[in-house]
């Protein structure tokens, strides 16, 4: 098959394109810094001739609630669109588990409007909610850090492998398309603060760990908020194992 894959430099769409790859199908790596802007249009035309189906990994480091929505709305309608012209039979979004329960976010309100485009539109798709990453913990306190001081929200999330989120996207992509999939997640909770300082110490990074609600999650994200529904989708790799490989 010729997958194309929107976000194919960043780090889960690298991953997917390997994967992929490795299956034996053609990629079409899509990305502003390969020519192709999705905000724009422009390329995406060229780069989803012949294409059979797309992976959407597409990131915004967005702070602002309107800036997010806009980004994540206009990249989506474009690339909508253009699969539409080309005939693409399968449209995939890589999306975040839960985010439906948090209200305030920046992030989950231009994912939120990502996922009301792909359902509504005529592409057959499907949505694949995950759970934070393995290397989540250590990201949130670079955030924060200040003269070798972070604040980390303690939260229990059920954090998953990169490469394994790549990995079940290939394997999406290949099929048939299926709406909403199950909640894809790690093998276990964790514990977000032991997260950071266990990613830290193995990357030789010394960092004192504040636990703290102040910055962008708030204590509405508490308890099993972030934790993976019955009939989730569990992945093999633990921390402990993607942990013992960092350095």
């Amino acid at each position: 098959m010729r997958i194309a894959v929107a976000g194919a430099t960043g780090n889960i769409g690298s991953l997917t394109a390997q994967a992929l790859e490795r299956g034996g199908h053609e990629v079409v790596r899509i990305s502003r810094s390969l020519g192709v802007d999705l905000v724009s249009g422009e390329g995406l035309d060229d780069a989803l001739a012949g294409v059979d189906a797309v992976v959407d990994t597409t990131n915004s480091t967005a702070a602002d609630p309107a800036e997010t929505v806009a980004f994540f709305g206009a990249s989506t309608r474009n690339l909508l669109a253009a699969e539409g012209r080309a005939g693409v039979r399968h449209h995939v979004l890589l999306s975040i588990m839960g985010m439906d329960r948090v209200e305030g976010n920046a992030h989950y309100a231009g994912k939120r409007e990502q996922e009301r485009l792909v359902s509504a539109g005529s592409v057959p798709w499907t949505i694949v909610p995950a759970t934070q990453f393995h290397d989540f913990g250590a990201m949130v306190a670079s955030w924060t850090e200040r003269d070798g001081v972070a604040t980390v929200p303690p939260l229990l999330v059920q954090s998953i492998a990169p490469g394994d989120v790549a990995d079940v996207l290939a394997e999406v992509a290949v099929g048939e398309p299926r709406g909403r999939y199950p909640d894809l997640a790690g093998p276990e909770p964790q514990d977000l603060v032991d997260m950071a300082r266990r990613t830290n110490r193995a990357r030789g990074h010394e960092v004192k760990l504040v636990p703290s609600w102040d910055g962008v999650f708030g204590p509405e994200m508490a308890g099993n908020v972030l934790l993976p529904g019955e009939g989730a989708r569990l992945a093999p790799t633990t921390f402990d194992k993607w942990l013992a490989e960092q350095g």
